[in-house]
């Protein structure tokens, strides 16, 4: 196994040797030695330690070097001899997070993290939408990049991965998603809020199902059935698949170009700690959401340090969600169902209210509690509207509720739009589109 050593100056170089050594005996083919830092047990000038193998030392920061080396010697596995405190906690995720972006295997003594994407490429352009947790907007994102490549007439299928998608993957074909199919859906028992459907309804391209459990420090899904679902994706030769991602939890399938998407309230640790780093070098762009937030305004300059440090100020776009609801409700009286959080709805029933001719009298920002839904829906006595984002306790409680009651039931979709800089959200989105069309040509 062809294997790239980390190691450092705290060691004397007698027990690197030997440690390299044992790495040999163990079936280790040593290409080079990484010299990443420290000084302390070396008794050498200008020139490397014999280690007994090719000894690269570290002039710039580690992570350059080893992104460099990885590219020059082509390991397959990156093997960390080095410790505290020429690599700290800190810096040993992000020597981390450069090997797994360069497809690379990372172990140590008592660890081994394995890149998340597996197998082959697709055989169409791909752009994957990650995110750093649940509710960050990757489907508000990914939505927008779909409408966005339809207009351009490149024909996109979504491939949506999530907690409660289908056992095998399903083709939800553009225009075939509405109220009553997920009515039937949900009184089969089956999940009516997944996220395909979600895309299907609020884009009207075609979109495709899977599932997956857990998630991996990096992102890696336990068990998925992603797989299957892009290679079902790109069998309808579409002229861009869209990966979008679920929670943490990253699409196991590599890409061309990656959207990663950031709520403006994110604590800058989980950009430029853990393996935050991983994230931001396996995408082009990176899309702050929320920013109307009130306490996201103060987090985005700790946001931008790490994306500067990783890309550049160019891949940083600030936007807000804007709520858009599917059909006209001009002049009716509305109740709002949403997953916002209470501090920002006053601010999104003002822009239902100014933007789309409605009055809200009654809503809830409690679309992901059941029971907390139930007592605000019953408190309003009549709406002619329910306005509801698509997510599992609408459509089998509140839809419910409401068509019981005579009122019309009508979906929110939640846009982004930039807040901050010149460039406008499509010019951002589309720039993304066409650094994975050209990868994607260059390899195809």
């Amino acid at each position: 196994m062809r294997t790239l050593a980390l190691v450092d100056g705290e060691h004397y170089p007698p027990v690197t040797r030997a440690a390299l050594e044992v790495a040999r005996e163990r079936g280790h083919e040593v290409v080079a030695a990484l010299l990443v830092g420290g000084t302390e047990k070396l008794a050498f000038g200008d020139d490397p330690p014999d280690l007994g193998v090719p000894v690269i030392v570290v002039t710039d920061e580690p992570m350059h070097a080893l992104r460099d080396a990885i590219v020059e010697l082509s390991p397959e596995v990156v093997l960390d001899l080095s410790d505290e405190p020429v690599l700290g906690y800190r810096e040993r995720m992000e020597m981390m997070a450069v090997a797994l972006a360069g497809g690379v295997p990372y172990i140590g003594p008592d660890f081994r993290l394995d890149p998340p994407e597996d197998g082959p490429r697709l055989a169409v352009p791909t752009l994957a939408v990650i995110g750093t947790g649940k509710r960050t907007g990757k489907t508000a994102i990914a939505g927008a990049v779909a409408r966005l490549a339809a207009r351009r007439g490149l024909e996109p299928v979504v491939v949506a991965m999530g907690r409660g998608g289908p056992p095998e993957p399903t083709v939800a074909m553009a225009g075939s998603v509405d109220l009553d199919h997920l009515v039937r859906l949900a009184a089969q028992g089956s999940h009516a809020a997944s996220d395909y459907l979600e895309d299907a309804i609020t884009t009207g391209v075609t979109t495709v199902g899977a599932r997956r459990a857990g998630g991996g420090l990096a992102g890696a899904p336990y068990t998925s059935n992603v797989r299957e679902a892009a290679e079902l994706a790109a069998s309808l030769t579409p002229g861009l698949v869209i990966l979008e991602g679920s929670g943490a939890a990253i699409p196991p399938i590599p890409w061309d170009a990656g959207i990663l998407v950031v709520p403006a309230t994110v604590p800058s640790e989980y950009l430029s700690g853990y393996l935050g780093p991983y994230r931001l070098l396996r995408s082009d762009l990176v899309v702050a959401t929320m920013a109307g937030d009130p306490s996201g305004s103060e987090n985005l300059s700790e946001l931008r340090s790490p994306v500067r440090r990783y890309l550049d100020d160019a891949a940083f776009i600030v936007t807000d969600f804007v709520p858009v609801p599917l059909e006209d409700i001009r002049g009716k009286e509305v109740f709002f169902t949403t997953t916002a959080p209470p501090a920002v709805v006053e601010r999104l029933i003002r822009r239902l209210e100014a933007d789309h001719g409605c009055r809200v009298v009654g809503w809830s920002a409690r679309l992901a509690d059941r029971a907390g839904l139930v007592e605000d829906l019953d408190a309003v006595q009549g709406y002619d509207v329910l306005l509801t984002e698509l997510k599992a306790a609408a459509v089998d409680t509140a839809i419910v509720r409401a068509l019981d009651r005579g009122a019309e039931v009508v979906f929110v979709d939640n846009r982004a739009e930039a807040v901050e800089g010149s460039v406008d959200l499509d010019t951002a989105l589309g720039g993304a589109i066409d650094t994975a069309l050209g990868r994607a040509e260059d390899r195809l």
